[in-house]
């Protein structure tokens, strides 16, 4: 497991910068550092495994390095090597990067985006506002026409652009972001005024973000979960989920589906096609990384019928139109790389991603996430 992260700054001259262009890059990058490999499941992570049970990685941003890993010496001579070819600075333990706050410590790793969040509110004037308990009033559903049209588009377009980024640590932002991201075209004074209701629920915790510890276990598991024709535009369902590692949320989605579900069961088996993607590329980045011994990978539904899909061989009248995502399923049960378990609808941690909640419900899915506010008065 890594034990801490440190993070380099490169300082671009004219000759490196033409030398990455000419030469590709990232690629030309992992060539420059003696056996280290390019991921295949990520552009930006390079790695070595220097011994048995030793290893290094590299994650490269433009200009921005974030190095990890648990062997001290090949870190040592990882920044030397850097140091030698490219004018780097040391900035030490890994305290801010690309806008992510992170607080290391024997606990564990707290990453938010306090300060990121608190430019937004300042920017939009809404530092001094009045919080609530929840992103989107429960009882409202969003259209195309709500109201007149707002006078400022680019204004709203910016500001969506800048909450999506904030969902990169504010899961139980995801969904209403995701809403309100759909009127970028033309949108109306009600979009603005549910953009609003975001931010005073963002100026309630502002310094939120999420906690990652050791819980003693490497297990990857994985929420998914459906809302039937949630959108009132097109009548299509909205896909969630939720990927842990160890106990601890690594990887988490929002997203509309492509197609009209025509029942509750068909949009909640999408939804798990979707979560089984996802599983699989954790696996093989974990694998590829040699982070950890991968088990066989749990998926949590609350939706009794696509269980029995998943698992029945027999197709039928109201599972021939989603053929595709049964066969892809079914064929990740029988490897037993995936198995299937069902949780209560009052467990289904991936209900803040599909539906708007209220508080106390969205306050208790965010502590089963890990949802953290290292700023919180003791």
């Amino acid at each position: 497991m890594p034990s801490f992260m440190v993070i380099l700054r490169r300082k671009f001259t004219w000759s490196n910068l033409l030398g990455l262009l000419l030469r590709g890059s990232l690629v030309w990058y992992a060539n420059c550092i003696d056996l280290y490999m390019a991921s295949n499941n990520h552009h930006s992570v390079f790695y070595k495994h220097t011994s048995p049970g030793k290893c290094v990685y590299l994650i490269v941003y433009v200009d921005d390095i974030v190095i990890t890993g648990n062997d001290t010496t090949g870190i040592s001579q990882l920044k030397e090597h850097l140091g030698k070819h490219f004018q780097t600075k040391d900035l030490g333990s890994l305290k801010y990067f690309l806008g992510i706050e992170v607080a290391q410590s024997k606990d564990g790793v707290v990453i938010s985006q306090r300060k990121y969040a608190l430019d937004i509110l300042q920017e939009t004037g809404m530092i001094d506002c009045r919080p609530v308990e929840s992103p989107m009033d429960p009882n409202q559903k969003l259209t195309t026409k709500e109201g007149e049209l707002f006078s400022d588009p680019e204004r709203y377009r910016r500001l969506v652009g800048k909450l999506i980024y904030l969902t990169i640590t504010r899961p139980d932002l995801s969904f209403a972001v995701g809403i309100v991201s759909q009127f970028m075209q033309t949108p109306c004074i009600g979009h603005w005024n549910a953009i609003i209701r975001i931010l005073r629920y963002l100026k309630k915790a502002p310094g939120q973000g999420l906690l990652y510890e050791d819980k003693g276990n490497v297990q990857i598991s994985g929420y998914c979960d459906a809302d039937l024709a949630g959108s009132p535009i097109d009548r299509r369902s909205t896909t969630g989920y939720c990927v842990f590692l160890g106990g601890n949320v690594i990887s988490w989605k929002s997203k509309k589906q492509n197609v009209v579900a025509r029942s509750t069961a068909e949009a909640e088996y999408r939804a798990m096609a979707s979560l089984t993607c996802e599983l699989i590329w954790v696996k093989q980045f974990l694998r590829e990384l040699n982070f950890c011994e991968i088990q066989t990978m749990k998926m949590y539904c609350d939706n009794q019928a696509a269980l029995h899909i998943a698992s029945n061989p027999v197709f039928h009248e109201r599972t021939k139109h989603i053929e595709i995502d049964c066969h892809f399923v079914r064929e990740k049960l029988m490897t037993k790389e995936i198995c299937t378990e069902f949780v209560g609808s009052n467990d289904q941690l991936a209900d803040v991603l599909t539906k708007s909640l209220r508080g106390p419900r969205i306050e208790f899915i965010c502590s089963k996430l890990g949802s953290y506010n290292l700023y919180a008065p003791a």
